[in-house]
């Protein structure tokens, strides 16, 4: 499994005495629990921004009592976390991207193109944009634009001219409607690969809505900077954008910074990182059997070698 494969990449770090591990996407605790059983002496920061998960995993975790610090925040508030605690470095950082299986199945969340539901997806709804919000006010550039970078999708200009259409008529308001319109806007070809058609468009909003990207964007180099030297990073992502960003900030830091024709390169110019994957590993055939939304994961691994230069 993932999971087992996070544990083990991250393990060499957290069996330190004193080790702290941060779960950046709590979710249901499913991470957060596994780290804790299989670190006993292993202290945990675990974050989310979702009021409703936090709740569900502290139910969860309240065996594990004082070892574990759940925080309401957004994983690119991590050293403003770090700092209230008191906590200057830390030994083991894991961030599992995907869309907690709550939030999927939540009806009244938004987030699934299966079922009906009001158009939310904010994952922390006490704040923000609703998804509803985004397809009926953005401009239809700016909705194409949304589509195409976030969701991959081929055919957005199409889906988008059938939504400002449509949303002239009456305004969205639950996901069911916005899959009609989108079937009813692609060609045939389009509808018969790749699953239902209306899922690229799910996820554009989705991302749109959180900021996930430029969260991320800013979370990735601030866990690696959070990181104590011998201290690991361990990244699950499910979207190819993501994937990027995190072996984009990955590379950066596994690379040396020395201008060319040095005789001996000084150690500021000398790597940050040391990469723990080949590539991005990929699941196996039996975890994909066993959970199709494992299907599009990608683990991607880091080591802290190196303090940064001042």
């Amino acid at each position: 499994m993932m999971l087992h494969r996070c544990l083990d990449l991250l393990a060499p770090a957290l069996e330190r005495p004193g080790a702290v591990v941060v779960d950046c996407t709590l979710g249901l605790g499913g991470h957060s629990e596994a780290l804790l059983a299989r670190f006993p002496e292993v202290r945990l920061v675990a974050l989310d921004r979702d009021k409703e998960a936090l709740r569900l995993s502290a139910e969860r975790l309240a065996p594990y009592g004082a070892r574990a610090t759940l925080v309401h925040a957004v994983y690119d508030e991590l050293p403003e976390v770090l700092d209230r605690l008191g906590l200057a470095r830390v030994q083991g950082v894991l961030f599992d991207l995907g869309v907690s299986s709550m939030q999927l199945d939540e009806a009244d969340r938004g987030f699934a193109y299966a079922q009906d539901a009001p158009l939310d997806m904010r994952m922390d709804q006490s704040t923000g944009t609703s998804a509803a919000e985004v397809l009926n006010t953005y401009p239809p550039g700016e909705l194409v634009r949304i589509l195409r970078a976030y969701g991959e999708e081929k055919q957005a200009k199409r889906i988008v001219s059938a939504v400002v259409r449509e949303r002239e008529r009456e305004p969205f308001t639950t996901s069911a409607r916005l899959v009609e319109v989108i079937r009813d806007a692609l060609p045939q070809a389009a509808k018969r690969t790749g699953g239902n058609p209306a899922k690229r468009t799910f996820q554009a909003l989705r991302i749109e809505v959180n900021g996930e990207l430029t969260v991320l964007e800013r979370a990735i180099p601030a866990a690696v900077r959070a990181l104590d030297v011998g201290g690991r990073i361990a990244v699950l992502a499910y979207h190819s954008l993501e994937d990027r960003l995190v072996k984009q900030v990955f590379a950066a830091g596994a690379a040396g910074t020395a201008p060319p024709g040095l005789p001996v390169v000084p150690e500021r110019y000398q790597p940050r990182l040391k990469l723990l994957t080949r590539g991005a590993e990929l699941p196996t055939e039996e975890e994909i059997a066993e959970n199709r939304r494992a299907a599009p994961a990608r683990l991607r691994g880091a080591l802290r070698i190196r303090e940064d230069a001042e």
